[in-house]
C-alpha cells in the first residue's frame, strides 16, 4: 500500500486554504476514506473555470448540485443550463435518508438539510422569468453571426439599423425588423431613403436577410426578441445571505438550436460588456454551469461555438467562471478545455475497444500520480466518487485525487408541477418580465409609409398570409419564350398600322 502518511502530508498541503472554499469531499487512498485530507477549493480560483465529467449514472448531476449549494452557501449566484429538467429540486430541503447519513457519517462531516433560492427562467414561454431582448440592444454585428450572413448581408444589416436609428425607427421585435427590410425593398421611396442617404442595396440581399429573419422567428425568435429586455444584473441576487440559482430550463435545445445561440450570444455579450474588471478578487461575481455541454457543442452554431472560446480566455477577469458538464473531456473542444483550471471526473466505463481508447485519451488531461493506477481505478470509481485536481491559490495545478464527494443537502429530485406554481408565483422577477410591452410604433409608421406609396417587386408579407403565386397566363408571360410572342406580335402589328397608313396617304 502506498505511504499513507507522505500522501496525507502532500494532499493536505495543497488542497488547504487559508480564505473562504468550497468543500466537495474526503480523499481516497487504496479504497479507502483519507479523513485527515479535506477535498476543497479555494474560492478565488472558481473564476478559472471547470469540467465536470463521466459516464451516464455517475453522479455528475449532483456534483454540480453539490457545486452550486456551496456557491450560493457563500453569496454567490449561479445560472444552470437545465437541459435534462432533472434540476430544480435545489429549491427545497434534502430528506435525511440511510445512504445520504452514512455518506456524511464516513466523512464526519455534518449534514444540514436545507432549500436555497432559485429562480427558473425560460426562454420558450415555459413557466418562469422571460428572458428577452431587443433586436435594437442585440445590435447588428450579433444578429449577423446569429442570422448566418455573409460580410454584404451584414454591413446591409448596419444600414438598416442605422437606417433606423435615423429615423427614429425602434427596433424591437422581429416583425419590426421585417417591416423595415419590406419598405425598403417594396417602394420607390423605401429605396430612394436608403441609396440617397448609405448607398444601393441589393434586392437579392434583402431577400436573402429576411429569409434568415423568417427562419430564426420559427424557432422561437418572436418570443425571445421584445420588450421588456432581460437585464443580466438580475442574475445577481442574493437572498438572505445566499447567492440565487437561476435555472434556465433548455430541454428543447435539439429542436431550436438558432434560438439556443441567440440567447448564449446575448448572454455572453452583455455579461461582457456590462460586468467590469475584477482583478484577483476573493471570490467570483457569478458562475455559470452549462448542463450536457456535448449537446451545445453539437447543436450549437459555430458562431457560438467561436463566441464560447472567446469567453472562456476573455471573461475570467470579469469575475465571472464557466463550467462544462458532460461525458468524456474530448466533448469539450481543445481550445475550451485547455483553459478550465478544475476538473471533476466521475468513471468512465470500457465496454468496447472505442471506450478504452477514450478512457487512455480521458487519463492524459490529468496529471500523473504516483498514488493512483488512474486508467485502472477510472473504470471502478464508485457512485459519488471522482477524481479531481483544481488550482490552488496560487494558480498551480493540485495533484490528481481520488474524492469521495459529499451529497446535496437539498432535494436530490425534480419539483413537484405544484411546487414550480408556488416558486414562479412568488417571484418579483418572473412579475417584471412575464408581460410583453407591445410597441407598434415602428410597425405603424412603416405601414403608413406602404400605403402612401407604390409597391415595387415585393418581399413577401408574413402578414399576409405568405408569397403571393403567379397565375399561369402570367407565368408563360413572364418567360422568354413568352416575351419573344408579344415581341412578333407587336412588330407585326405595327408593320401592319404603317402599311394602312402610307396606303392611306396614298389614296
Amino acid at each position: 500500500m502506498q505511504d499513507k502518511a507522505k500522501f496525507i502530508e502532500e494532499l493536505t498541503g495543497r488542497y488547504s486554504t487559508k480564505g473562504d472554499q468550497i468543500m466537495l469531499g474526503k480523499a481516497m487512498l487504496g479504497g479507502e476514506i483519507v479523513l485527515e485530507v479535506d477535498v476543497a477549493l479555494p474560492l478565488k480560483t472558481i473564476n478559472r473555470h471547470g469540467l465536470i465529467a463521466g459516464a451516464t449514472g455517475t453522479g455528475k448531476t449532483k456534483t454540480l448540485q453539490v457545486f452550486a449549494e456551496q456557491l450560493s452557501r457563500v453569496g454567490v449566484p449561479s445560472l444552470v443550463l437545465d437541459i435534462k429538467g432533472d434540476f430544480s429540486g435545489i429549491a427545497e430541503p434534502g430528506e435525511k435518508k440511510e445512504t445520504i447519513e452514512e455518506r456524511y457519517k464516513k466523512t464526519r462531516l455534518l449534514y444540514s438539510p436545507q432549500a436555497f433560492p432559485v429562480e427558473l427562467m425560460t426562454i420558450s414561454g415555459a413557466a418562469g422569468v422571460k428572458l428577452r431582448a431587443t433586436v435594437e440592444k442585440f445590435g447588428p454585428v450579433l444578429l449577423s453571426k446569429i442570422l448566418g450572413l455573409n460580410d454584404t448581408q451584414s454591413s446591409i444589416i448596419s444600414i438598416i439599423f442605422k437606417y433606423c436609428e435615423d429615423q427614429n425607427l425602434s427596433l424591437v421585435s422581429l416583425g419590426d425588423l421585417k417591416k423595415v427590410l419590406q419598405y425598403v425593398n417594396d417602394t420607390p421611396q423605401g429605396r430612394a431613403e436608403i441609396s440617397t442617404g448609405y448607398g444601393a442595396v441589393s434586392s437579392a440581399s434583402l431577400r436573402a436577410i429576411f429569409r434568415a429573419v423568417v427562419s430564426l422567428e420559427q424557432q422561437g425568435g418572436a418570443l425571445f426578441f421584445g420588450e421588456p429586455s432581460f437585464d443580466v444584473w438580475d442574475l445577481l441576487k442574493n437572498r438572505e445571505g445566499k447567492g440565487v440559482v437561476n435555472i434556465l430550463r433548455v430541454d428543447d435545445i435539439q429542436s431550436k438550436p438558432q434560438l439556443f445561440s441567440t440567447f448564449m450570444l446575448f448572454l455572453f455579450s452583455q455579461i461582457y460588456s456590462l460586468f467590469p474588471e475584477e482583478g484577483d478578487a476573493v471570490k467570483p461575481k457569478f458562475v455559470l454551469f452549462i448542463d450536457e455541454a456535448h449537446l451545445i457543442f453539437r447543436e450549437a452554431s459555430k458562431t457560438l461555438q467561436s463566441q464560447i472560446e472567446t469567453m472562456v480566455k476573455l471573461i475570467r477577469s470579469k469575475g465571472v467562471g464557466i463550467y462544462f458538464i458532460t461525458q468524456i473531456p474530448e466533448d469539450i473542444p481543445g481550445a475550451v478545455l485547455s483553459q478550465l483550471g478544475l476538473k471533476i471526473q466521475h468513471a468512465l466505463r470500457g465496454f468496447t475497444a472505442k471506450d478504452r481508447k477514450k478512457i487512455t485519451k480521458a487519463i492524459e488531461n490529468y496529471p500523473v500520480t504516483e498514488y493512483y493506477n488512474a486508467s485502472n481505478l477510472i473504470q471502478n470509481l464508485g457512485i459519488g466518487e471522482a477524481f479531481i485536481t483544481a488550482l490552488d491559490e496560487k494558480g498551480v495545478p493540485t495533484p490528481l485525487v481520488h474524492t469521495y464527494l459529499i451529497s446535496p443537502e437539498s432535494r436530490m429530485d425534480v419539483l413537484s408541477d405544484r411546487e414550480i406554481k408556488s416558486l414562479v408565483a412568488q417571484s418579483s422577477l418572473v412579475a417584471k418580465y412575464e408581460n410583453p410591452v407591445k410597441i407598434n410604433f415602428t410597425g405603424d409608421i412603416i405601414d403608413q409609409r406602404r400605403a402612401a406609396a407604390p409597391l415595387n417587386d415585393a418581399l413577401p408579407d408574413s402578414t399576409a398570409g405568405g408569397k403571393q403565386e403567379k397565375g399561369v397566363l402570367e407565368q408563360v408571360l413572364a418567360s422568354s419564350a413568352g416575351k419573344i410572342f408579344i415581341n412578333t406580335v407587336v412588330r407585326r402589328l405595327a408593320e401592319k398600322l404603317v402599311a394602312s397608313f402610307i396606303k392611306k396617304g396614298q389614296k
